[in-house]
């Protein structure tokens, strides 16, 4: 009888490492069955950094005032309207725009920045109209999703699920409770875990992401169990186990 039990508690130990019960659900603290509402408090514009590259159009009631601004004097122009190939923010945080020299744009926000040229712009130009796009607005996705890689965000503002989403989401073995998030901020490098699972992450002040955010989807220990060598060998362990509980229990009767 002990040899009949020794048998049994060894295929119970067997069987319980080859699977493990994952939480796969985002927000699975929230309950699915109320109607909620929360105020977005993390919905800010994202800023300018050091050693982005800005797009940046001038238009005006005077095409031979635009052409102060243009990237070569005397380009061909479409309705007077004139643009670069890029500003580039220097490490001292400003742009070297025509005319007007060396403007400060670290730490503002497009919308800022366009103010501000409109503004300085008004001494030289007419009626200036100043749009501006960051040209490196990039995230970059790794680990366990579908379809890892960099995406450009044409509308400068994504949030972490809409990230996943464009990998292709997490496969199952990916860890929604430890997602890590790596940003870079005035030469410093923030590393941030995330739990998914959690809906405090809808408030974090991480979920909506900035330019060159990476952010890695750690794999599961069982995707290690699975891939090794060793896990090869689990279905011939499983049946040796199996005949010897049966005739363990042929012997025993």
């Amino acid at each position: 009888m002990n040899l009949k039990l020794v048998v049994c508690y060894l295929m119970v130990i067997t069987l319980s490492s080859c699977s493990r019960q994952r939480n796969l659900v985002y927000f699975s603290d929230l309950d699915s069955k109320t109607e909620r509402y929360s105020k977005i408090l993390n919905n800010g514009e994202p800023t300018i950094l050091q050693n982005d590259v800005l797009s940046i159009t001038v238009n005006s009631t005077s095409p031979e005032s635009n052409v102060l601004f243009a990237s070569m004097p005397g380009n061909p122009t479409v309705n007077g309207v004139y643009e670069r190939e890029g500003y580039r923010v220097s490490e001292v945080g400003s742009i070297k725009f025509p005319v007007l020299g060396l403007v400060p744009v670290q730490g503002l926000t497009i919308s800022q920045t366009q103010t501000l040229l409109e503004s300085q712009l008004s001494r030289y130009v007419k009626n200036a109209i100043v749009n501006i796009k960051f040209m490196n607005f990039r995230v970059t996705v790794i680990g366990e999703v579908n379809h890892p890689s960099t995406f450009t965000v044409t509308n400068e503002k994504i949030n972490l699920l809409e990230a996943l989403g464009l990998a292709g989401d997490m496969t199952p073995y990916g860890k929604r409770e430890n997602v890590l998030l790596i940003r870079e901020v005035d030469g410093k490098r923030i590393m941030e875990r995330i739990n998914l699972n959690s809906q405090n992450v809808l408030s974090s002040p991480y979920f909506y992401l900035k330019q060159n955010d990476v952010i890695y989807v750690e794999p599961d220990k069982a995707k290690s169990v699975e891939v090794s060598n060793s896990n090869r060998l689990m279905p011939l362990v499983v049946a040796a186990i199996s005949a010897v509980a049966v005739l363990a229990a042929t012997v025993l009767k």
